[in-house]
């Protein structure tokens, strides 16, 4: 009999192992080359990309695991409580709480650390039983599944935001690998954690309004706008047309006055038109293949939102790295 108990408690134990471990290996285990051992035909390998895009089913499958093998445990040990000391209530309580601190240490702790350092060698070690018990558990995670999936479409995509979260984790991680091998210099690191950090932000966030950019009349003598753009202190200049009605049909580039004093029109340049939905590396990135200095971010009915300049874009990129 208490053999029996000891196998169920060293079995509850290693399944709370298990569990634990393999939930840090998922986090853990880096997204490039899971795809890349995928596109190399890993079958492993396209399973585990295919929880990365469906974590809800993951996190279900190890919830449930960690209870059963909770369940385990604490059957074993007051099943050998009351072996030996009869059925004796109060220590049938206490000494699952005595046990608790080795099973926080040998069942989470430990198993953590060792898939936090090697997650790739042990999922795929461990991955056959992990998919055995998947499918065995596969009607009650399958519930928790769809409860997640409804509450993804009545609440927003949070899924997806978890999976931004974890590309993002693991690209720090590779640029961090980078900087301690010397790949990577410690300006690039930054470069690149900053680009991680404004990516995202809605384009509407940068730029200035209409108000505060400077006009010129697109018939005005270039002598002129130089003597604009000292008075404003602007290298960037909007113009407008001649007429009455006064529309923006362009800007000019302040140091371009400058190469050809001569010249009597001012070069005009293009309003790049921006969706007010962008993002600010979408925006940076379409503004460099137009070879653009500025562009005018509009709404969805073609009106003026703000307008933004590339050296506006790279401010935050590289703030505080001079």
């Amino acid at each position: 009999m208490i053999a029996w108990t000891l196998v169920l408690f060293l079995f509850g134990l290693a399944l709370s192992a298990l569990f634990s471990g393999s939930e840090t290996g998922f986090y853990r285990i880096p997204r490039v080359r899971l795809r890349l051992d995928a596109l190399g035909g890993d079958w492993f390998a396209r399973g585990l990309l295919w929880l990365t895009n469906h974590p809800s089913l993951f996190v279900a499958t190890t919830l449930i695991g960690n209870n059963i093998a909770n369940y385990f445990t604490a059957l074993a040990i007051v099943m050998a409580v009351g072996h030996l000391f009869g059925e004796s209530t109060s220590l049938q309580l206490v000494m699952p709480v005595v046990f608790a601190p080795i099973l926080f240490v040998y069942g989470e702790l430990l198993p953590k650390s060792v898939f936090y350092y090697m997650p790739n060698r042990l999922l795929r070690r461990w991955g056959p039983l992990l998919t055995l018990f998947a499918l065995l558990v596969l009607p009650f995670s399958g519930l928790f599944w769809a409860i997640s999936y409804l509450a993804q479409k009545m609440f927003g995509e949070l899924p997806q935001r978890f999976q931004w979260r974890l590309a993002r984790t693991d690209l720090t991680r590779i640029l961090e690998e980078g900087h301690h091998a010397g790949i990577l210099r410690p300006s690039q690191r930054r470069l690149a954690e900053k680009i991680f950090a404004v990516a995202n932000r809605p384009i509407t966030e940068f730029g200035q309004s209409s108000e505060d950019m400077q006009s010129v009349c697109e018939d005005i003598h270039p002598s002129q706008a130089i003597a604009v753009a000292h008075q404003y202190e602007q290298d960037v200049l909007l113009v407008k047309s001649a007429d009455e009605r006064g529309h923006l049909t362009g800007y000019l580039r302040v140091p371009e006055l400058y190469i050809d004093e001569a010249a009597l029109q001012i070069p005009i340049h293009p309003l790049l038109e921006i969706d007010n939905g962008s993002t600010h590396l979408a925006a940076l990135m379409e503004m460099r293949r137009a070879s653009e200095v500025l562009a005018r971010i509009v709404d969805p009915d073609g009106k003026t939102v703000r307008f933004v300049s590339a050296e506006q874009l790279c401010e935050p990129l590289f703030r505080g790295d001079l």
